[in-house]
């Protein structure tokens, strides 16, 4: 890494007020993906300072060649250079005459130095500043401080950053032809970017190439050959995938740990899967686009603002939030807070707060199956009314409008029905369901009233999504985890962060059971679009949601692999179309996520012989009749038959083991 404080060069005690030293500049701290790829930059300026003997010799040399070719000549000032301009501008064509030890004297002392002044007087103080710089440094040093100070657009500072975000690849790595394009960016970063004008930069690359020939740094036939190569920068700003909101997350987890990340040169590892993230992004554009595209549409359409451009726009438009989290470490591996971080830099997922609707049920079911009600148990799917303490009535009803009558417990959770959720609430008590959701993971309050129990109290989306944790984990929920370690600038180790392991929430029998009636969900339930997504080889459970006015969408779902959940609304809740629900809008957001995550993964399939869920000890499991909620016979049809699952104890009696019985076997011989 570059540093400033150079040997054998004398530092006078007071370098800030000395506009010939070359002092530290802000560094850069680097967030890097679960796999060591670029994912994101925090500080001041993004910069990463590095040795030019690190550097390839022509890159270096590019520089040279087009910004100053007499460098190893002058003291500091071009006499030659400037005699030449005085000419060109006699005669009308402008030109400076301004050396590398001058721009580096100016770019890096600008309070002392100011290169928008015009002035002879600025002139001759930075001339006076650039030859006694040269006195007390030698020109491979002054050559450094220069690489690693320039602006090449976008905030990027110094060769290095440079490389990765043009290219992505360290400048170490650079080819003759990328180190001549980052040489042609110095006269002008904005009219010579490679990200809005190739053409114009490969044109004045190939300027670059041929003053290196000409001044002898390569020979034409390299000169050649590096021409006629294509321009072609890396996509994402050198990121392997876009992840703003994520690193803003850990930007502010390092700060409140005391690790100031903001100050530059730390190195921050974390939880994030690139292919899994850049998944996340796709999905959600794409499936928001096409809501948007549909012609009876009533609400504002977003609009990618153009590149480089910071948007003024209002987030009036359709918004989304997707995160998905490993489910026995609890690592993030993907998080995306917005449809466009340039719009708007809110992070959903972590700062909204938003009604769960049904995503909640799956909670209230757990505690009813922890309560000994069976899946099977048949509730009346009906008109219901609930006396509030207020004076008021409640009357809850389901999002299709009709009652089913007599159902089973399972089935009421895969086609979502509100009026038997209502019930549960209040046979199992709202606080005792509170106290269960706190114990998953949730930290906000649940409301001590009916419609809490089908998600009318807020909640955190990121909150939410972990507490699907508890199901995979057999009862036991992880906390959320960002960043595994963070390094400083010496490669020391200043943070890590293990995984954490909240107290079990439910017994492993009873989850195993929930999350099989929430398989149902997906398989014929409220999400059965998922399985337009994923074949029928990968295990899902999940559960929708859809708030009562249709102003917020989920799913929240699993595979053995996964936690992951979805939601889209507005930032200011408005009904998002008629009958628009979790399983229509948010679940192929899901399902398209965690297709192309398994796509690229296909060594986890190829991995398993079998399904993966299998039931503990202590679960029970018959056959029964969908429709009636009894032991399937021999006139069950089959379309109706099921394979049912209890916690011992539960069981009907036909399933029990009779101890006695094993008398009737003989005699037991010891």
């Amino acid at each position: 890494m570059f540093t400033p404080v150079l040997a054998g060069a004398q530092q006078p005690s007071n370098v800030d007020s000395v506009p010939w030293t070359i002092v530290p500049m802000p560094q850069a701290s680097l967030v890097l993906a679960r796999d060591g790829s670029l994912i994101g930059e925090i500080g001041k300026e993004i910069r990463t300072s590095v040795s030019i003997k690190s550097l390839p010799r022509y890159l270096a040399q590019a520089f040279v060649a087009v910004e100053d070719h007499r460098f190893y000549q002058h003291d500091g000032v071009d006499v030659v250079g400037i005699a030449g301009a005085l000419k060109d501008n006699i005669f009308g064509e402008r030109r400076g005459a301004s050396t590398i030890t001058q721009q580096l004297v100016g770019n890096m002392h600008p309070t002392l130095i100011d290169r928008t002044d015009m002035s002879l007087g600025r002139k001759l103080s930075e001339q006076a500043a650039a030859r006694e710089m040269e006195k007390h440094y030698t020109k491979e040093q002054i050559l450094e401080g220069y690489l690693n100070q320039i602006s090449f657009g976008h905030g990027w500072y110094g060769v290095e950053s440079a490389a990765r975000h043009y290219f992505g690849k360290s400048a170490s790595r650079l080819t003759l032809a990328e180190a001549a394009a980052l040489a042609a960016m110095p006269k002008g970063p904005a009219l010579y970017d490679p990200l809005k004008y190739p053409d114009r930069v490969r044109q004045r690359r190939n300027v670059v190439l041929a003053l290196m020939a000409d001044q002898g740094f390569i020979t034409g036939e390299q000169a050649k050959n590096a021409q006629a190569s294509r321009l072609t920068t890396s996509p994402n700003g050198g990121y392997s995938a876009y992840s703003p909101w994520f690193v803003d997350v850990v930007r502010v987890q390092a700060t409140r740990a005391g690790i100031p990340v903001t100050q530059g040169g730390y190195r921050i590892y974390t939880s994030l899967d690139p292919v899994l993230q850049n998944a996340a992004t796709s999905a959600l554009a794409e499936e928001t686009a096409a809501l948007e595209s549909q012609p009876d549409y009533a609400h504002p359409r977003y609009a990618p603002s153009k590149p480089g451009a910071r948007s003024t726009r209002t987030t009036d438009y359709l918004q989304g939030m997707v995160v998905a989290m490993d489910p026995t470490s609890g690592d993030v591996k993907a998080l995306v807070g917005g449809r466009d971080y340039s719009d708007s830099q809110f992070d959903r997922a972590v700062d909204g707060m938003r009604q769960p609707g049904s995503s909640f049920k799956p909670i209230v079911y757990a505690l009813a199956i922890s309560d000994s009600i069976t899946p099977n148990t048949i509730f009346v799917d009906t008109a219901l009314t609930i006396d509030l303490p207020n004076g008021t009535v409640y009357s809850p009803e389901n999002s299709d409008g009709q009652y089913l009558g007599p159902i089973t417990l399972r089935e009421a959770l895969a086609k979502s029905r509100n009026v038997v959720a209502v019930q549960l609430g209040e046979k199992l008590g709202m606080d005792s369901i509170s106290s269960l959701a706190h114990r998953m993971g949730l930290s906000s309050k649940i409301a001590p009233v009916p419609s809490s129990a089908i998600g009318a109290s807020v909640v955190q989306p990121l909150d939410l999504v972990a507490t699907y944790t508890t199901f995979a984990n057999l009862g036991t929920p992880v906390e959320p985890r960002f960043i595994y370690r963070i390094e400083d600038r010496n490669r020391k180790v200043v943070l890590t962060r293990e995984v954490t392991a909240l107290a079990p929430a439910l017994d492993p029998r009873v989850t195993y059971v929930v999350r099989d009636m929430m398989r149902d969900v997906v398989e014929r339930g409220t999400a059965s679009s998922i399985r337009r997504y994923l074949p029928a080889s990968i295990p899902v459970a999940g559960k929708t949601g859809t708030t009562n006015d249709n102003s917020d969408v989920w799913f929240v779902g699993l595979t053995p692999d996964l936690v992951a959940g979805v939601w889209l609304g507005f930032d200011k809740p408005t009904p998002i179309a008629p009958g628009a629900a979790g399983g229509s809008l948010a679940a192929p957001v899901w399902g398209k996520m965690v297709a192309r995550y398994y796509a690229s993964r296909p060594e986890i399939l190829t991995s398993r012989s079998s399904d993966p869920w299998v039931p503990p000890t202590g679960v029970i499991s018959g056959d029964v009749d969908r429709a009636t909620g009894e032991l399937a016979t021999d006139q069950t049809p089959a379309d109706r038959r099921y394979t049912e699952y209890f916690v011992e104890g539960t069981e009907p009696a036909p399933l029990r083991a009779d101890p006695w019985k094993v008398f009737g076997w003989g005699p037991i011989i010891f």
